[in-house]
């Protein structure tokens, strides 16, 4: 494995180069900030909301939130900028108290609000098929957060669907984030976080149905363009930091977990499910990195951090194996753990990992002293 000699991103991460300067694509993107005039993006989306609000018969925008952080960011800007908005949810099975509230505290900001729960037969097939078939267990709920909003907004004639930061540029390549405001089939194949399926796609794995899979399916993107809805990043328009949305979500009335870290390094950011830690560990195993890798970059570049600090964060932290969530997701699936584990197994790379005297290492790994267990 190679590394990023800036931050401490790995060469393994999907959809990130490192350059023969030794340096990520995540790094590049980040250090053309300075060069972007915020003030004309900000003037762009003033463009774009005046027409939208011209068009907008009921609602003027669709807000895809979580109970997060961004979640409140992002309605807090639009609502500062007049619009009438429809906030939506695709309900995660494991749901957290703390993610109820701070959806709750969405509705007092002044948003109306759809929080859609499908068959949980049907989710627990399709989660259990989706791990078994590319060790990612997210790939149905990633999908209900794309899909359904399109189809949403088509239907009831709203002219704007916004989401929070374009992780093509925050994370990716440049190339895959010129489309820069606008989310498009290829920003969706790559970044969607669906293995590049759509759900008719997962008919007769495990029995599932079309019926069954209805909620998960999006419109054909034509269809959308010819209804004149736009899928936006508010990320575009204004600069991205979690400092600054926790910020801004704290001051609208937005909890964080008090101190407690599910996953990564943040006690304010993944808290809103309890099963997402699990969806970031088998980074670990696919790829040999864990969420605080993604954290703590964010954190150098932002020069909040050194590197030097943030290799010794991964030395004391360890590999974030959730048990205790992992115990959980297994009950909700109804799956026993030894199949868990073995399914997980399964997905070890063997490009990353190699065993020495029975334990599983990775060769050439950031921390020199890692603890292999």
């Amino acid at each position: 494995m190679k590394y990023c000699r800036q931050c401490i991103t790995p060469d393994t991460r999907p959809n990130v180069r490192i350059d023969s300067e030794g340096v990520c694509s995540a790094c590049r993107n980040f250090a053309t900030k300075p060069q972007i005039d915020w003030k004309r993006r900000e003037a762009e989306f003033r463009a774009l909301l005046d027409g939208v609000k011209k068009r907008g018969a009921g609602y003027d925008c669709l807000i895809p939130v979580s109970g997060g952080k961004d979640s409140t960011w992002q309605v807090v800007i639009c609502l500062d900028y007049g619009l009438r908005v429809l906030a939506y949810t695709w309900r995660p099975p494991g749901r957290t108290e703390i993610g109820r509230q701070n959806l709750e505290n969405l509705v007092r900001l002044g948003v109306d609000h759809i929080d859609l729960t499908v068959s949980p037969a049907v989710e627990k097939k399709f989660t259990w098929e989706a791990f078994k078939r590319f060790g990612s267990h997210a790939i149905p709920m990633h999908m209900g957060i794309y899909s359904t909003p399109l189809r949403l907004a088509v239907d009831m004639g709203i002219p704007l669907i916004i989401y929070g930061e374009n992780s093509a540029f925050e994370y990716g390549n440049a190339e895959d984030a010129v489309c820069g405001a606008k989310i498009d089939a290829n920003w969706l194949r790559k970044y969607g976080v669906t293995h590049g399926t759509v759900a008719g796609d997962w008919i007769g794995w495990g029995g599932l149905t079309g019926k069954d899979l209805a909620p998960y399916a999006a419109p054909d993107l034509e269809k959308v363009e010819r209804a004149g809805t736009k899928a936006v990043f508010l990320g575009y328009y204004f600069e991205w930091d979690v400092e600054t949305s926790r910020r801004v979500a704290e001051e609208h009335g937005f909890r964080a977990n008090a101190g407690q870290v599910r996953t990564g390094i943040y006690d304010y950011v993944d808290i809103d499910d309890d099963f997402i830690s699990v969806h970031h560990w088998i980074k670990w195993l696919k790829f040999g990195f864990t969420r605080s890798f993604d954290n703590l970059s964010l954190e150098i570049r932002h020069e909040r951090m050194s590197r030097e600090q943030a290799v010794d964060w991964i030395r004391r932290r360890g590999d974030e194996a959730p048990h205790e969530d992992i115990a959980s997701f297994c009950q909700w699936l109804g799956v026993s753990l030894q199949d868990f584990k073995r399914v997980a197994e399964s997905f070890r790379n063997s490009a990353v990992w190699s065993k020495d005297c029975g334990v599983w290492k990775i060769p050439g790994f950031l921390v020199d002293d890692w603890r292999w267990q």
